[in-house]
């Protein structure tokens, strides 16, 4: 694998689980489990949603409505694997 496809997979493993924690941490907000007014929760949150949420928007505007249920950050993290898997296999 070249230097270039070993970074670019690392920032999609990275970004892969930035993806992860925000789901998680907006799952956890909305069940009032954490604290959003929390200074520490706060600060993460705007960080992921200013790297996450343009991107599921884009998303969010090709894929219908599943009633309250959000599976943009799924097709998101499917895509990201497939991205990882096509830089393994086509990477010199």
């Amino acid at each position: 694998m070249s230097i270039f496809g070993f970074f670019t997979y690392e920032i999609i493993k990275i970004y892969s689980f930035c993806v992860i924690i925000y789901v998680l941490l907006s799952i956890l907000i909305s069940f009032s489990i954490i604290n959003q007014s929390n200074y520490l929760i706060n600060i993460i949150m705007n960080f992921l949603f200013k790297i996450i949420e343009p991107i599921l928007n884009f998303i969010r505007r090709f894929i219908p409505n599943f009633g309250n249920v959000d599976i943009t950050p799924v097709i998101l993290l499917i895509f990201l694997k497939t991205l990882q898997f096509s830089i393994i296999k086509y990477s010199l």
